[in-house]
């Protein structure tokens, strides 16, 4: 009888993830910073292996370099953070890299165009129907 043995290969997805969860980073941002869906962003936290192009443009986004995701461990994260840890300086670098409100303008904006362009969408069924 075989028994199941693990295997020695590093899942970098999980890496991934973990990671970008530490850094308070969304699937959602991560997705937009670098051009794909969302959905896109979860398959690779799910995959074992990953492109090491991909990879460059994922650490660049974390903050990381490629190699600080492949050889990640969250155990010694853990005691890196424990050993040098001091309350007189302690630090948290949550900064935005985009002006949320700039954001928010855009997607009014886009939302404007959109209206208007069905407004002439109907104005022309309207036409049409008239002209009938």
């Amino acid at each position: 009888m075989e028994t199941p043995t693990k295997s020695n290969k590093v899942h970098i997805g999980r890496k991934i993830s973990r990671i970008r969860e530490i850094r308070g980073i969304k699937q959602d941002y991560l997705a937009i910073e670098l051009g794909v869906s969302q959905q896109t962003i979860s398959k690779i936290e799910q995959s074992e292996e990953v492109e090491d192009a991909t990879l460059e443009k994922i650490a660049k986004v974390l903050g990381v370099s490629p190699e600080g995701i492949k050889n990640f461990n969250e155990e010694s994260l853990i005691n890196n953070i424990n050993s040098s840890y001091d309350n007189s300086t302690f630090n948290v670098n949550n900064h935005c890299t985009f002006n949320p409100l700039d954001k928010l303008m855009e997607v009014v904006e886009e939302n404007k165009s959109l209206y208007e362009r069905l407004l002439a969408s109907e104005r022309e069924k309207n036409e049409l129907l008239k002209n009938k």
